[in-house]
């Protein structure tokens, strides 16, 4: 029975790491049977159970190769986001919960190993001189880190997990999301080219529902898709070009923006262009993109409301374009046509609560056309909301895309 099994595992890496030639390429492969060989050696010395060699060999590879301490979690489906605070206080958010994990790094140098370890594999820089990154894993998950002097208490990195299997509108129907009404209107929306904006709060779900709806795209058009990190997995679409920025080196030079990408996707001859995440100036070229026969756009940003995010695109634009806010309203009001609002309630679910199409622009305001709200009807005695998303009497006004497309225009 070992009594230190941190200690043992850092024993058996130090004589592995001896074993190997760290100065040229060495694969995983090469790696598990060195750390093998040497863990069998060992057992002659002194009893190792099956349960203890197992995790022996997993814990060597995993603090050389993968997350260290961090890959049990990366690796437990049910957890969907892990918080590092330090070396020593890990959190993840489990089933809507958030939970301490009896996890530490010992140090913060071991910490900021893993991290390097991460952000190297994407080409990403981070220290003290840019202590702000993000990045993703191999899987595709979301990474953010920021280092000390930034973070005061340690190295802090947050990693929102990326399901392995696509998300579908099948699901969003059996999680409640959506109704199967509306998913229908919604893939017919998207067949038809209507241009799209998926907007809602941090941890509302944008992403994964983008990914939803992005497989409705049919599938011999060519789709380019700009993101900060690549997380979109659009299935099925054989011309699809990805596309994913790069931040400044150390000198600061080579950045290249999501500004720069949608520009470049323009000379790419794209059918749709699914930009994962507006947040800045490039808000006025995924606009102008829409309004130049790029229809059939997707993309999400941050707001509680859909009149909120109107207010946040036009405070995008005029953060690095000098442009008079009754041009952009009109910009907004003709390059997006419907706005899908998501939230996370308060009992943890992430639902759809307002579909609402963008109608024009009159007396110097984007009218809003509320097509479907949700209605909260109860609670269940674990605490769990009860509603739906429900047809407003509002008709749609603009149906012409559906007719174009020669789909159905019922809405």
């Amino acid at each position: 029975m070992i009594e230190n099994m941190t200690e043992y595992i850092k024993r058996v890496r130090e004589m592995v790491a001896d074993r190997l030639d760290l100065t040229r390429s060495v694969d995983d492969e090469e790696i598990r049977q060195v750390i093998s060989d040497v863990v069998m050696e060992e057992s002659r010395k002194q009893y190792l159970s099956l349960t203890e060699k197992k995790e022996i060999m997993e814990g060597v590879f995993n603090s050389m190769r993968g997350l260290d301490v961090l890959q049990p979690l990366v690796d437990d489906p049910s957890i969907t986001e892990i918080m590092i605070n330090g070396p020593h206080h890990v959190f993840v958010e489990q089933d809507g919960h958030l939970y301490q994990k009896d996890v530490s790094f010992g140090t913060n140098e071991k910490l900021e190993n893993v991290i390097l370890n991460i952000v190297s594999k994407v080409n990403r820089t981070v220290n003290e001189a840019s202590p702000i990154v993000d990045a993703r894993l191999q899987d595709g998950s979301r990474v953010n880190v920021v280092l000390p002097p930034i973070a005061l208490d340690g190295p802090t990195m947050t990693i929102r997990k990326f399901p392995e299997d696509p998300m579908t509108v099948e699901k969003l129907i059996a999680y409640g999301s959506i109704t199967p009404e509306v998913a229908e209107l919604l893939q017919r929306m998207v067949k038809a080219k209507y241009n799209i904006f998926i907007s809602g709060g941090t941890g509302s779900g944008k992403t994964t529902f983008l990914n939803a709806l992005s497989n409705f795209i049919p599938k011999d058009e060519r789709v380019i898709t700009i993101e900060d990190s690549a997380e979109l997995q659009i299935k099925g679409v054989a011309n699809l070009v990805r596309m994913e920025t790069r931040n400044a080196n150390s000198e600061g030079k080579g950045e290249i923006t999501i500004r720069d990408l949608i520009r470049s996707s323009l000379r790419m001859r794209p059918e749709r262009i699914v930009v994962g995440e507006v947040r800045g100036a490039e808000a006025l070229d995924m606009l102008q993109a829409m309004n130049t026969g790029h229809d059939g756009s997707l993309s999400t940003g941050h707001s509680n409301s859909t009149r909120d995010m109107l207010s946040r695109l036009e405070t995008m634009v005029i953060s690095g374009n000098s442009i008079p806010i009754e041009a952009i309203r009109q910009q907004i009001a003709s390059a997006i046509d419907v706005i899908i609002q998501l939230s996370r309630l308060r009992d943890k679910s992430r639902r759809t609560v307002e579909i609402a199409e963008v109608a024009g622009y009159e007396n110097g305001a984007v009218v809003l056309n509320t097509l479907y709200k949700f209605i909260e009807t109860g609670e269940t005695p674990e605490g769990r909301v009860i509603g739906e998303l429900t047809r407003t009497e509002n008709p749609m006004l603009h149906k012409e895309k559906f007719r174009n497309a020669g789909l159905s225009d019922a809405v």
